[in-house]
Order: structure tokens, then C-alpha cells, then sequence
């Protein structure tokens, strides 16, 4: 079976997990999903993620982070999708909640927080809010 949008899966699979509380979340492995991750760990949102090899395939487990048993995430929302794409220039930069949350972004220079694209002049794909 194969995932017609793997990023979208891994968002769901990590707010699956967030609702119910597990420690941790494992998912296919790619390198796209692996720089996702360290933005949210770099933000404070996830607390570490490891790529183990299990049958020939990388499997990626992302440690989830919680405070005072909530967890930290309180919502992910995918924005661009294969149907529709979502661009923005770096002087349009969407900003989640008033700055509250991050806005994950995929520029020529690699994935990076909304603020980062908007200090950097880079524009780019718009890929999910995380908040």
C-alpha cells in the first residue's frame, strides 16, 4: 500500500498518538519526515526522534513531549496537499495564532519555521501549522 501523502500521514499519526497519550510514535521513515521532525523539536513541540532499521526499512520514532500530562501539541493542520498546493511569498508569510504557533515551510534552503523564511527573504511551499 502506498501513501499518496506521506506528510499528512505523519501528522495524523502523531496527533493519533498525542490524544492518547503515548510516549512515543512510529512511522515509515524519509528524509523529508526526518527535517519535519527537527523543526519541531528545534521549536519545542517534540522531544527527540531516532531512525532505526527494522526489516530492510528505516522506521522513524518520534519521543512526544508533554507538560503537566497535556501534551504540547494541541493541534497540527496540513496546508499544502498533492491536490493543492499552497505557496507563499517571504513578505506574506502566514502567521498561526498570532505567533502562537509555527508554520512549517519548505524553502530552496530546506525546511524551516515561518519566521525563519520571513528573516531569510525565502518563499516556499507552505506545509502544515503546527500549534
Amino acid at each position: 500500500m502506498t501513501i499518496s501523502d506521506p506528510i499528512a500521514d505523519a501528522l495524523t499519526r502523531i496527533r493519533n498518538a498525542n490524544m492518547v497519550k503515548h510516549e512515543e510514535v512510529s512511522m515509515p521513515s524519509s528524509n523529508l519526515k526526518v527535517e519535519l521532525i527537527k523543526v519541531l523539536q528545534s521549536e519545542g513541540y517534540v522531544q527527540g526522534y531516532s531512525v532505526v532499521e527494522k526489516d530492510g526499512f528505516k522506521e522513524l520514532k518520534v519521543t512526544l513531549k508533554y507538560n503537566n500530562g497535556q501534551g504540547v501539541i494541541t493541534g497540527l493542520q496540513r496546508v499544502s496537499k498533492p491536490g493543492l498546493r499552497v505557496y507563499s511569498k517571504a513578505k506574506n508569510m502566514p502567521r498561526v495564532f498570532d505567533g502562537m504557533g509555527i508554520a512549517v515551510i519548505s524553502t530552496s534552503k530546506g525546511l524551516m519555521t515561518e519566521k525563519q523564511a520571513r528573516a531569510n527573504k525565502l518563499g516556499g511551499e507552505v506545509l502544515c501549522y503546527v500549534w
